[in-house]
């Protein structure tokens, strides 16, 4: 049973990082050049997964794989975000 309700809490976390880090890339980074980078996916997904290591050692119900799926999700979500962004101005 808390197996199940780990990967529930997963799923959960893995998908409101990435559609949060979209939504702030695609709104408030439209015009930030450095958003726009190669880089900036790496840089997002490595601090968010450093910032959730933490956090997801004092729940007993999610372990370290929960971090690096957070920290990949906030990068692919600032990715998608950007590449929105280039396809809306033009570049």
């Amino acid at each position: 049973m808390f197996g199940f309700i780990g990967l529930v809490v997963t799923l959960a976390i893995t998908t409101f990082g990435y559609l949060m880090s979209r939504r702030f890339t695609e709104e408030r980074l439209r015009y930030v050049e450095a958003a726009q980078t190669l880089k900036a996916p790496i840089i997002a997904g490595v601090a968010a997964a450093l910032l959730a290591g933490p956090v997801v050692w004092l729940l007993p119900i999610v372990g370290g794989g929960t971090a690096l799926l957070f920290g990949v999700s906030v990068a692919m979500g600032v990715a998608n975000g950007a590449r929105e962004n280039r396809r809306r101005i033009g570049a």
